[in-house]
């Protein structure tokens, strides 16, 4: 296990320290925004102090509906150095998902975009208090701020975060994490995915998602780099900013890796700078991995956690012994078991299958309003994640599916994963993802969603999964479609991809 470093009281001490040693050193780039660390820490105290003029602090908590600019780094670290709560929400939801969100976190002010009134306009709790950032609206990057009286950081025990899980699995639950979890979570990742000293990061990822803060935000504020924020992915914008901003350090997630290497000038893309990858909020296949770094030569350290568990729990390590279809080994002061899935409570030998529980000190304080679901949860010192894996023999963590992704069919425990890392070894397949859906005579059923190339066909794939899975795992059912569903943080929606094999079920036969 790697020793644990320097452990920060808070982000915001860890900013400021960073504007005390660095202060012109470049900090935020965003299109034609630039920001020093001495920049950047004026506008973020400054904010804070007229948050905390406005009555806000301890216990307040403060939405942020905002996308991808050095506004919402601003807002972040300005919420946290206030002692209030930092809510980070999605831009992109509706109305219907907005409010019941703002209803259980009860905000004192909403931060938003320009353009997003007509969205929560209808479900902003009364007495709401709201301001308006960007384009024709207030500029939070402007450097007016004296910083002379910077706020008092907040007692590390005090709630820094309250994160909405993903509404993809059904409705999103508000996830308590401490300034401590959070500040600690930055060190124990360090352990294993050193940083250096000037690292150049690019943000690709939403930044109102916890990967995109623990591996982009506060990991450039943590060793004083500069953040480089895309606005909105393209492939092409996005090989071009690796190559004119000399990207070192590069943290996305399997869909924009293969995003990347579809595109036509990832070939002719300069990429020398990379000096490592992460990859993060969605399971990367061993096929995607070897094809990125032979393509780059950069290594790619997969990680593993949840929003629960502040959010990191284990990662490959960037300087030791690491496995493809790994995701490493647990942080410093992290513990990893594996139980039976039925009670929990029986502890499995290496190289079984069951869920994966957890315990440090970055795990959440607990759900937001719901009591039953944090017992749940938080059982005897662990956090249960519903995640099914299996320890190596080294040691190292092997995630195998969610527990709610489990397909019991004919009697016998599926898990998809199993199957997509099969679909993903044929080489004309670009994506592949395997859900169950009802099935009156085996409980239910497998059924594939794949986008292929060529004049691939349903056949060839059931002659190659044959040759390398029981029966009991083929698919049913094999559709093709031009692309997967996916989240806004990248993550294939298998609730859609239900719904759709649904819908199939009942009209032509398939494939």
């Amino acid at each position: 296990m790697s020793a644990l470093g320097h452990v920060w009281p808070t982000v915001f001490d860890m900013l400021a320290d960073a504007a005390r040693k660095q202060p012109d050193h470049p900090a935020i780039v965003c299109a034609d925004v630039q920001l020093t660390y001495a920049e950047y820490y004026r506008c973020l105290t400054g904010l804070a102090l007229e948050f905390i003029e406005a009555g806000i602090g301890t216990g307040d908590r403060v939405a942020l509906l905002m996308g991808n600019s050095a506004d919402i780094a601003i807002a972040m670290f300005a919420v946290q150095a206030a002692g209030a709560q930092v809510v980070p929400l999605n831009p992109a939801y509706t109305a219907a998902e907005l409010g019941p969100v703002l209803l259980d976190a009860d905000v004192s002010l909403l931060v938003h975009d320009a353009g997003l009134e007509r969205v929560f306009a209808g479900v902003l709790p009364a007495g709401t208090a709201t301001l308006c950032v960007g384009v024709g609206a207030r500029d939070l990057t402007a450097t007016q701020y004296s910083g002379a009286s910077a706020p008092v950081p907040p007692e590390p025990h005090l709630l820094s975060t309250l994160q909405y899980t993903g509404g993809t699995t059904g409705v999103a639950k508000g996830v308590n994490l401490t300034h401590a979890a959070v500040a600690t979570n930055i060190a124990q990742r360090e352990a294993l995915l050193p940083t250096d000293a000037d690292e150049r990061v690019l943000a690709i990822t939403p930044l109102f998602h916890v990967y995109a803060v623990s591996m982009g935000l506060y990991l450039a504020a943590n060793c004083a780099g500069t953040l480089f924020i895309v606005p909105k992915f393209t492939a092409a914008d996005v090989l071009h900013d690796i190559e004119h901003h000399r990207i070192t350090f590069l943290s996305a997630s399997p869909t924009i890796f293969q995003a990347l290497m579809r595109d036509e000038g990832f070939a002719r893309a300069d990429l020398s700078s990379l000096r490592v990858c992460s990859s993060g909020s969605a399971a990367l296949t061993v096929d995607v991995l070897r094809r990125w770094e032979d393509a780059t030569g950069c290594t790619v350290c997969e990680g593993y956690g949840q929003t629960e568990a502040g959010p990191v729990l284990t990662y490959n390590p960037l300087h030791g012994m690491r496995f493809a279809g790994s995701v490493g080994v647990a942080a410093p002061l992290t513990q990893i078991s594996i139980v039976d899935v039925e009670t929990g409570q029986i502890e499995l030998p290496a190289g079984e299958e069951g869920e994966i529980r957890a315990s440090g000190p970055q795990i959440m304080a607990g759900y937001r309003n719901r009591p039953e679901e944090t017992a749940q949860a938080l059982r005897d010192g662990w956090l249960y994640t519903g995640d099914i894996g299996r320890i190596m023999d080294a040691g190292q963590l092997a995630i195998c599916d969610r527990k709610k992704d489990m397909v019991v069919t004919s009697g016998y425990n599926v898990f998809p994963r199993e199957i997509e890392e099969v679909l993903f070894a044929i080489a004309a397949v670009e994506d592949a993802a395997v859900v169950g859906v009802p099935d009156a005579y085996r409980g239910e059923m497998l059924c594939a969603f794949v986008v292929g190339q060529g004049d691939l066909s349903g056949a060839e794939i059931r002659a190659y999964l044959a040759t390398r899975l029981a029966k009991y795992k083929w698919p049913r059912d094999i559709h093709f479609v031009t692309h997967l569903p996916k989240t806004v943080v990248g993550k294939t929606d298998k609730n859609e991809l239900r719904r759709m094999a649904a819908a199939i079920l009942t009209e032509d036969d398939p494939i």
